[in-house]
Protein backbone atom coordinates (compact mmCIF):
# COMPACT_ATOMS: atom_id res chain seq x y z
CA UNK A 1 0.00 0.00 0.00
CA UNK A 2 1.04 3.50 -0.82
CA UNK A 3 0.29 5.79 1.61
CA UNK A 4 1.58 9.22 4.03
CA UNK A 5 1.37 6.51 7.05
CA UNK A 6 2.28 2.76 7.58
CA UNK A 7 2.38 0.01 10.09
CA UNK A 8 5.84 -1.68 10.34
CA UNK A 9 6.41 -5.23 9.20
CA UNK A 10 6.71 -5.73 12.65
CA UNK A 11 6.40 -3.48 15.51
CA UNK A 12 9.79 -2.74 17.59
CA UNK A 13 9.84 -2.44 21.37
CA UNK A 14 11.97 0.78 21.90
CA UNK A 15 13.37 3.37 24.41
CA UNK A 16 12.24 6.89 23.50
CA UNK A 17 14.38 10.47 24.76
CA UNK A 18 11.76 11.82 27.29
CA UNK A 19 12.34 15.47 26.44
CA UNK A 20 10.62 14.37 22.95
CA UNK A 21 7.32 13.48 24.83
CA UNK A 22 8.14 14.81 28.23
CA UNK A 23 7.84 18.11 29.78
CA UNK A 24 11.25 18.87 31.33
CA UNK A 25 12.20 15.16 31.75
CA UNK A 26 15.08 13.37 31.09
CA UNK A 27 16.26 10.49 29.95
CA UNK A 28 14.61 7.48 27.90
CA UNK A 29 11.57 5.67 28.75
CA UNK A 30 9.89 2.11 27.29
CA UNK A 31 7.71 2.17 24.24
CA UNK A 32 6.43 0.18 20.86
CA UNK A 33 7.32 1.60 17.73
CA UNK A 34 4.66 0.57 15.13
CA UNK A 35 3.73 3.48 12.76
CA UNK A 36 5.71 5.33 10.25
CA UNK A 37 5.16 8.43 8.41
CA UNK A 38 6.15 10.72 5.54
CA UNK A 39 6.06 14.17 4.86
CA UNK A 40 8.09 15.86 2.14
CA UNK A 41 11.57 17.63 2.99
CA UNK A 42 11.27 16.56 6.50
CA UNK A 43 13.04 13.55 8.33
CA UNK A 44 10.88 10.31 8.62
CA UNK A 45 8.11 10.48 11.14
CA UNK A 46 8.02 7.68 13.62
CA UNK A 47 4.66 6.51 15.70
CA UNK A 48 5.02 5.01 19.24
CA UNK A 49 2.96 4.11 21.64
CA UNK A 50 4.55 5.09 25.02
CA UNK A 51 4.15 2.81 28.26
CA UNK A 52 1.22 5.30 29.83
CA UNK A 53 -1.04 3.95 26.73
CA UNK A 54 -0.44 7.18 24.82
CA UNK A 55 0.08 6.96 21.10
CA UNK A 56 2.55 9.89 20.28
CA UNK A 57 2.88 10.29 16.20
CA UNK A 58 5.88 11.86 13.77
CA UNK A 59 8.93 11.57 16.37
CA UNK A 60 12.30 12.00 14.75
CA UNK A 61 14.20 8.96 13.83
CA UNK A 62 16.97 10.46 16.54
CA UNK A 63 14.37 10.19 19.82
CA UNK A 64 14.42 6.42 19.13
CA UNK A 65 16.79 3.49 20.77
CA UNK A 66 16.72 -0.01 21.06
CA UNK A 67 18.26 0.22 24.76
CA UNK A 68 17.95 2.08 27.80
CA UNK A 69 21.55 3.61 27.78
CA UNK A 70 21.85 4.37 24.02
CA UNK A 71 25.09 5.60 22.39
CA UNK A 72 25.01 9.01 22.60
CA UNK A 73 24.75 12.00 21.76
CA UNK A 74 22.65 11.14 18.14
CA UNK A 75 21.26 13.72 16.05
CA UNK A 76 19.10 14.03 13.38
CA UNK A 77 22.07 14.36 10.54
CA UNK A 78 23.61 10.91 11.91
CA UNK A 79 20.33 9.47 12.31
CA UNK A 80 18.95 9.90 8.45
CA UNK A 81 20.68 10.99 5.70
CA UNK A 82 18.19 12.42 3.29
CA UNK A 83 14.83 13.72 4.00
CA UNK A 84 11.82 12.59 2.71
CA UNK A 85 10.58 12.92 -1.32
CA UNK A 86 6.90 12.58 -0.36
CA UNK A 87 3.75 11.75 0.84
CA UNK A 88 3.93 8.33 -0.64
CA UNK A 89 6.27 5.18 0.36
CA UNK A 90 5.74 1.61 0.86
CA UNK A 91 7.10 -0.29 3.80
CA UNK A 92 8.56 -4.33 3.39
CA UNK A 93 11.34 -6.33 4.46
CA UNK A 94 13.37 -8.29 2.69
CA UNK A 95 13.45 -11.69 4.17
CA UNK A 96 17.15 -12.03 2.41
CA UNK A 97 18.13 -9.49 4.56
CA UNK A 98 16.75 -10.10 7.66
CA UNK A 99 19.55 -11.51 10.26
CA UNK A 100 22.00 -9.40 8.24
CA UNK A 101 24.96 -6.98 9.34
CA UNK A 102 25.94 -4.26 7.28
CA UNK A 103 28.43 -1.08 7.77
CA UNK A 104 28.17 2.39 6.49
CA UNK A 105 30.80 4.58 4.65
CA UNK A 106 31.22 5.67 8.19
CA UNK A 107 32.68 2.14 9.50
CA UNK A 108 29.65 2.28 12.02
CA UNK A 109 28.14 -1.24 12.52
CA UNK A 110 24.15 -2.40 11.91
CA UNK A 111 21.44 -4.71 11.61
CA UNK A 112 19.09 -4.65 9.60
CA UNK A 113 14.82 -3.97 10.15
CA UNK A 114 12.75 -3.18 7.11
CA UNK A 115 13.14 -0.77 4.18
CA UNK A 116 10.83 1.99 3.24
CA UNK A 117 10.24 2.70 -0.75
CA UNK A 118 9.37 6.15 -1.96
CA UNK A 119 7.28 6.40 -4.65
CA UNK A 120 5.01 8.98 -6.73
CA UNK A 121 7.45 12.06 -6.35
CA UNK A 122 9.86 13.67 -8.83
CA UNK A 123 13.03 11.27 -7.24
CA UNK A 124 11.22 8.41 -7.45
CA UNK A 125 10.52 8.61 -10.98
CA UNK A 126 14.33 10.18 -11.93
CA UNK A 127 16.25 6.95 -12.40
CA UNK A 128 19.16 8.65 -10.96
CA UNK A 129 17.81 10.19 -7.81
CA UNK A 130 15.74 6.65 -7.07
CA UNK A 131 16.70 5.30 -3.51
CA UNK A 132 15.23 3.18 -0.91
CA UNK A 133 15.76 3.87 2.86
CA UNK A 134 16.96 0.84 4.73
CA UNK A 135 15.69 1.44 8.33
CA UNK A 136 19.06 -0.16 10.95
CA UNK A 137 19.83 -0.90 14.07
CA UNK A 138 23.50 0.68 15.19
CA UNK A 139 25.72 -1.79 17.18
CA UNK A 140 25.42 1.88 19.94
CA UNK A 141 21.28 1.02 20.27
CA UNK A 142 20.60 3.78 17.30
CA UNK A 143 18.09 3.89 14.76
CA UNK A 144 19.46 4.50 11.40
CA UNK A 145 18.26 5.54 8.14
CA UNK A 146 20.43 5.55 5.18
CA UNK A 147 19.84 4.97 1.20
CA UNK A 148 21.18 1.65 -0.51
CA UNK A 149 24.20 2.86 -1.97
CA UNK A 150 25.32 4.25 1.93
CA UNK A 151 25.25 0.47 3.03
CA UNK A 152 27.37 -2.70 2.52
CA UNK A 153 25.79 -6.00 3.57
CA UNK A 154 28.09 -8.90 5.11
CA UNK A 155 26.29 -12.29 4.31
CA UNK A 156 29.16 -14.71 5.22
CA UNK A 157 28.56 -17.44 2.71
CA UNK A 158 28.81 -15.10 -0.10
CA UNK A 159 29.94 -11.41 0.03
CA UNK A 160 33.50 -10.77 0.24
CA UNK A 161 35.19 -7.54 1.95
CA UNK A 162 37.01 -5.67 -0.86
CA UNK A 163 36.39 -2.43 0.54
CA UNK A 164 33.93 0.24 -0.61
CA UNK A 165 33.02 -0.43 -4.36
CA UNK A 166 32.70 2.38 -7.20
CA UNK A 167 29.61 1.80 -8.29
CA UNK A 168 28.12 3.50 -10.94
CA UNK A 169 24.69 5.51 -10.75
CA UNK A 170 21.85 3.62 -13.19
CA UNK A 171 20.24 6.92 -15.17
CA UNK A 172 18.28 4.69 -17.72
CA UNK A 173 14.66 3.74 -17.76
CA UNK A 174 14.31 0.29 -19.14
CA UNK A 175 11.60 -0.56 -21.16
CA UNK A 176 10.88 -3.80 -23.28
CA UNK A 177 9.10 -1.90 -26.10
CA UNK A 178 11.56 0.84 -26.25
CA UNK A 179 10.73 4.65 -26.52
Amino acid sequence: MNTASASLPHHQYVWVDKAFVRKGEVGFEPAVWFGLHSHPGRAWGCTVMLECGAVYRNLPPHALAFCESPQEPWSIQEAQRWDCYGWQFSVLRYTYLVGLQARTKKGVLCDYLFTAVPVEDAFSEDPGQNKEFMFMRTAGGRLLILPTNDLLFVESSFTVDAGWPKLSVSDTVWTSEGL
